[in-house]
């Protein structure tokens, strides 16, 4: 997909609000504002948007950027990043805009029908960013979320989706173009259709196969870790690469898994090939497996050593954590950083400079971090060589990951 530039445009001069004249584009700012607490870099970021210092803006799918200029002379790098829809939320919407004949018609008169944003929502699709769901980013030094350079484009950029709703459709994948193309498809594929077949009534499909349903077999009894241990009947063929011991082991590994699964225990049921890869190098396969299964998953040997760490912590949500930076909600963020400062004052003579990124705080002097995990649990890190490593189980309250971490590190 091309990404569509906008050219600067000043902003208007009175209220918050003033940014957007349409109940979407208000919708954008209101989202912006409730992701954050700081009100006083979104008031910098205003003014920065009223005094027309954010450049030419670039619309593509899932981001917004565009040149700020800050006190420097270089303008800084400013993005907003809006998670896009995926293949079969792109379905459910277009299904939605196709059921009422009223939400193409505003469509093509360059209106955002609320009614649509609310049956979408129904279904499950967020046409309109969620405040958790905007992801700012800037060069400038600033570490506040956003910074006021971000916030600035964020408010720029209000204008141009009040004038042309379809660059929150853009921002989530498709171009109008786009849209338009399979909502016209979809009209001649439901024109052609020959009707569907007459079904029959659920409860008397279900009544008729309760009538002649076979019993449950008895749930067999699972066996010991001895009992799935067996050995290959046949040699592998020696062109394959692969020795007995090698198979037996995948064997027992799979074996094992099943075992787990038919228990209840779906923890291993949907990992990634990295996740998997981390959970098999945590059980000590011997030098030769953890070479195979970096050069398997194209890592280097330290991040797998890494990945592998964070397996043994946590399991598939320490891979998680190890790998992605998430955006938790600013509330949380602010709670426990509080709560850390207050911890570190006791535990410290002297102040512990705490730096907030994403999901991440940071006592880069002490090299300890602390990390929130999907599970709402903070995963302690410590610094190695310039490198965060995992560096314990994770804990519900900071302040007790904080204190592990803390006395493991020796500060």
């Amino acid at each position: 997909m091309t990404p569509s530039p906008t050219g600067p445009r000043r902003a208007p001069t009175r209220g918050k609000r003033a940014f957007a004249a349409t109940w979407w584009g208000q919708a954008w700012v209101a989202a912006l504002e409730d992701s954050t607490l700081d009100a006083g870099r979104l008031s910098r970021g205003r003014t920065y948007a009223r005094k027309g210092l954010v450049g030419a803006t670039i619309v593509a799918p899932g981001q917004v950027k565009a040149p700020v200029q800050g006190s420097q002379p270089r303008p800084y790098r400013s993005s907003v990043h809006l998670p896009v829809l995926t293949d079969a939320q792109w379905d459910t919407l277009f299904d939605t805009i196709a059921a009422r004949a009223g939400h193409l018609a505003a469509l093509l008169d360059s209106e955002m029908p609320a009614e649509l944003v609310d049956d979408a929502r129904q279904a499950g699709v967020p046409l309109l960013p969620r405040p958790t769901e905007l992801d700012p980013e800037c060069s400038c030094p600033d570490w506040g979320y956003p910074c006021k350079h971000a916030a600035a484009l964020c408010y720029a950029i209000a204008a141009t989706i009040d004038a042309d709703p379809f660059v929150l459709f853009a921002l989530r994948g498709r171009t109008r173009e786009e849209v338009f193309a399979e909502l016209r498809a979809r009209r001649t594929t439901t024109r052609n259709s020959p009707p569907p077949p007459a079904g029959v009534p659920a409860a008397a499909a279900y009544a008729r196969w309760a009538e002649r349903a076979p019993g449950l077999p008895e749930f067999p009894e699972l066996p010991g870790p001895a009992a799935l241990a067996v050995a290959l009947p046949v040699a592998p063929p020696p062109e394959s690469g692969l020795t007995a011991a090698d198979l037996e082991r995948l064997m027992a590994d799979a074996a094992a898994r099943a075992a787990r699964l038919l228990a209840g225990d779906t923890t291993s049921l949907h990992l990634t090939v990295r996740q998997d890869a981390a959970r098999i190098a945590a059980s000590t396969p011997g030098p030769q497996w953890s070479r195979d299964l970096i050069r398997g998953t194209g890592s280097q040997p330290a991040e797998f050593a890494r990945l592998t760490r964070a397996w043994q912590h946590g399991g598939p949500v320490g891979v998680t954590v190890a790998e992605q930076p998430s955006t938790p909600a600013p509330a949380t963020m602010a709670a426990a950083r509080t709560a850390l400062a207050e911890a570190l004052t006791e535990m410290t003579d002297a102040p512990v400079p705490l730096k907030a990124w994403r999901n991440r705080l940071t006592l880069a002097e002490a090299g300890i971090q602390l990390r929130l995990g999907p599970d709402a649990r903070w995963y302690p890190y410590t610094q190695d060589g310039g490198e965060w490593w995992p560096a314990g189980p994770a804990d519900a309250d900071p302040v007790a990951a904080l204190a592990a971490v803390w006395r493991q590190a020796g500060v």
